[in-house]
C-alpha cells in the first residue's frame, strides 16, 4: 500500500516508520493517523517485524503536533468523537501492540506529537527534542491521552504544571521527569535506536507480548494488574519459546527464537 504522508523502511527484524510531512513539522492530520493506523498494523502483523522505531522527518520535529486547520471549527460532538477516533485509531492502539514502539524524538515533540510519543512503549531524544502540551493555550485540553499519560509517566503535580503552563521541556529535562529514557546527539539518535531494537529483538517476542499486556494493566481502572501478569506468566509456560528459552538455558546456548 502507497502511503503518502509516512515512510516504512525495514531493517534485520526491525522497521523504521518516519512520519513525513517536513513542510508542516509533521503535524499529524487525518490521513497520517490512518496511515500509521495501517503502518503499525501490517508490520504487527509480520512475524519478521520484531521492533518498530517510529521517528519523524527533518530535523526540527518529532511531530509538532495535530494539525488544527482540520478541526478548527468542529462543535463540541465533532470534538469528542474526533478524540475517541484518534485514540481508538492510533494511540490506544500503539500502546496495547504487540509488537514493541520506541520513540526516537527527533525534535519538537508537541501536542498529538507528545501523546503519540507517550503512547509508545518507551522514549528516546536527541539533544534538541522539546517537548510539551501547549493545548490550553489554543482554549482546548489534550485529547489524545495527553493528560493521562503524561500523569503516569511524571506524576501528577509535574503534568499539572506542564499542562496548564503549557511549557516545554528540554531532552535533559525530560529525562530527568522519567519521560525519555536516553539522550544523545540528533546524529546518534536512530544508532541507538537500532541498537535498543536490536537487543529487544533477539529476546522472546511472544515473552514481551506477554509482559506489555501485563505493563498496560497496571494503568487500567477495573485491572489487577498482578493478576493480569499471573496469568501470562502461566500463559508462557505453554509457548515453544518458552521450551526453547529454558533448553538453551540449560544448554548453555543461546536462545533462537521463532514466534511473535
Amino acid at each position: 500500500m502507497k502511503m503518502e504522508t509516512i515512510l516504512i523502511e525495514k531493517q534485520d527484524n526491525f522497521a523504521i516508520v518516519t512520519i513525513n510531512r517536513p513542510t508542516k513539522l509533521n503535524a499529524l492530520n487525518k490521513a497520517t493517523i490512518e496511515e500509521l493506523h495501517t503502518a503499525f498494523s501490517n508490520l504487527n502483523n509480520d512475524s519478521s517485524t520484531k521492533v518498530i522505531i517510529l521517528t519523524g522527518s527533518g530535523e526540527k520535529a518529532f511531530v509538532a503536533g495535530a494539525d488544527i486547520s482540520e478541526f478548527a471549527h468542529f462543535s463540541a460532538s465533532e470534538g469528542e468523537q474526533l478524540a475517541a477516533k484518534g485514540q481508538e485509531l492510533l494511540f490506544d492502539f500503539v500502546q496495547n501492540l504487540q509488537t514493541p514502539v520506541i520513540a526516537a524524538v527527533n525534535g519538537f515533540a508537541l501536542g498529538g506529537g507528545l501523546e503519540l510519543a507517550m503512547s509508545c512503549h518507551f522514549r528516546i531524544a536527541s539533544t534538541n527534542a522539546k517537548m510539551g502540551l501547549p493545548e490550553v493555550t489554543l482554549g482546548v485540553i489534550p485529547g489524545y491521552g495527553g493528560t493521562q499519560r503524561l500523569t503516569q509517566l511524571i506524576g501528577k503535580g509535574r503534568a499539572m504544571e506542564l499542562i496548564m503552563t503549557a511549557n516545554m521541556i528540554d531532552a535533559e529535562t525530560a529525562k530527568s521527569y522519567g519521560l525519555v529514557n536516553h539522550v544523545v546527539s540528533q546524529e546518534e539518535l536512530l544508532d541507538l535506536a537500532k541498537a535498543l531494537a536490536t537487543k529487544i529483538s533477539q529476546n522472546s517476542s511472544v515473552a514481551i507480548a506477554k509482559a506489555i499486556e501485563a505493563i498496560n494493566a497496571n494503568f487500567e481502572d477495573g485491572v489487577n494488574g498482578f493478576h493480569v501478569e499471573i496469568k501470562n506468566f502461566g500463559a508462557s509456560f505453554a509457548t515453544e519459546d518458552f521450551k526453547e528459552g529454558t533448553t538453551a538455558f540449560l544448554e548453555k546456548r543461546k536462545a533462537i527464537f521463532v514466534g511473535k
